[in-house]
């Protein structure tokens, strides 16, 4: 099967990779020859999404075409390219407007009783400040104080709407859910670890979480799709604070980094489960496999392990396998370059083989490269 991945940043990368695990063959289009999955895809169009003759061209040609970008504007184009040949294609504008801003999506969990954390000025410090629009960790401070908060104000002026709210503590989660017309499916849950910047810089699975939280983490997704009425895929994060899981965000689009964990450790691929509506005996999970996903940064004597920004950065990105011990990685390597990223992608029979593996791929690179510092850093 032939398939068009619209959009070659990161989830770009994210529906490249998953694609071509599905055996389908893909053209990538983006308007930037370097962009990070052009170095991952079949083929390679250069092409502005508002370029309505040349998708057209195109999308006679494909069987599914897959939306990796958050333009608006363009994303209304392609999907009216897309309707008008005649080939399959999930967007869902109305979800997608939503889940964009997080101002609307914390009314809708007001609405629908899911917790949330607590919004300023009914909450003391620390406060995370983040824009309404913007994705995943751009732009987010945490304030400590009543002077931190006006001094940051004065900053800000009136540059966006900003969420105001309390800053938790705790393991953050994240789950996709797939589906249609009211019928939608939950899948596995994935563990999120952060950079000093809020920036995702690993994930984990199987993630360290109670059934009975799972449960209810994956109740309350479904309740939420149900509520947009979700047509194609979103995702929902939250973070377990003091006992209580409380939703961060949602995105109804595809999102990086996640979908990879979940088919490396249960089989399940997202992408095949939007193709098939959920029908296809491969959306049937097996046992889940101990994954490890992060970024590293190699800068000569230094390994660095970051969000996942240092790979958008990248330029052209390839898959690796076997990776100085990891069974893939997604990297811009090359022997003779001093400085390089790649997502490392590891897998065990368990979550503890899994991350010893991950120790010994470090251990390996940092005696290839004479390397003696390794710098890991969380939020403060």
């Amino acid at each position: 099967m032939l398939v068009a991945v619209m959009g070659g940043k990161l989830q770009g990368v994210e529906a490249v990779y998953l694609a071509q695990k599905a055996g389908w063959q893909v053209v990538l289009v983006d308007r930037d020859p370097d962009a990070p999955a052009a170095g991952m895809c079949d083929n390679f169009l250069q092409c502005d999404f508002m370029e309505k003759d040349k998708l057209m061209g195109l999308f006679k040609e494909v069987q599914f075409v897959v939306l990796a970008l958050e333009n608006s504007l363009a994303l209304e184009n392609i999907n009216q390219c897309a309707l008008a040949a005649g080939v399959k294609i999930f967007y869902d504008p109305a979800a997608y407007t939503l889940s964009s801003s997080k101002i609307m999506s914390d009314r809708l969990f007001a609405d629908l009783g899911i917790p949330v954390p607590k919004p300023w000025p009914h909450c003391g410090f620390p406060v995370t400040f983040k824009p309404s629009e913007a994705s995943g960790s751009e732009s987010v401070y945490r304030i400590n104080s009543l002077h931190e908060f006006n001094e940051l104000i004065k900053k800000l002026g009136n540059s966006g709407d900003w969420v105001k709210q309390e800053y938790l503590q705790g393991p953050s989660y994240s789950i996709e859910v797939v589906g249609y017309k009211g019928d939608y499916r939950a899948f596995q849950v994935t563990e999120l670890e952060m950079d000093a910047r809020y920036d995702c810089k690993r994930v984990l699975a199987p993630a360290e979480l109670s059934l009975e939280k799972v449960h209810e983490f994956k109740e309350s997704a479904l309740k939420i799709a149900r509520a947009l009425n979700l047509n194609g895929i979103m995702d929902v994060e939250v973070i377990l604070h003091e006992d209580k899981l409380k939703v961060l965000e949602i995105d109804a689009r595809l999102p990086s980094q996640t979908p990879t964990v979940v088919y490396q450790s249960t089989g399940v691929n997202l992408l095949e489960a939007l193709w098939s509506d959920c029908t296809a005996k491969s959306v049937e999970a097996g046992k889940p496999r101990g994954v490890v996903y992060e970024h590293i940064k190699v800068t000569g004597k230094r390994i660095e392990v970051g969000g996942e920004h240092m790979m958008s950065e990248a330029g052209r990105l390839c898959i690796y396998k076997d990776f100085f011990g990891a069974e893939e990685a997604i990297s811009n390597f090359n022997a003779d370059k001093e400085e390089w990223v790649a997502t490392l992608i590891i897998t065990g029979k368990d979550r503890n083989e899994a991350w010893h593996k991950r120790c010994t791929v470090i251990r390996n690179i940092m005696e290839q490269y004479g390397i003696n510092d390794c710098i890991d850093l969380y939020p403060h």
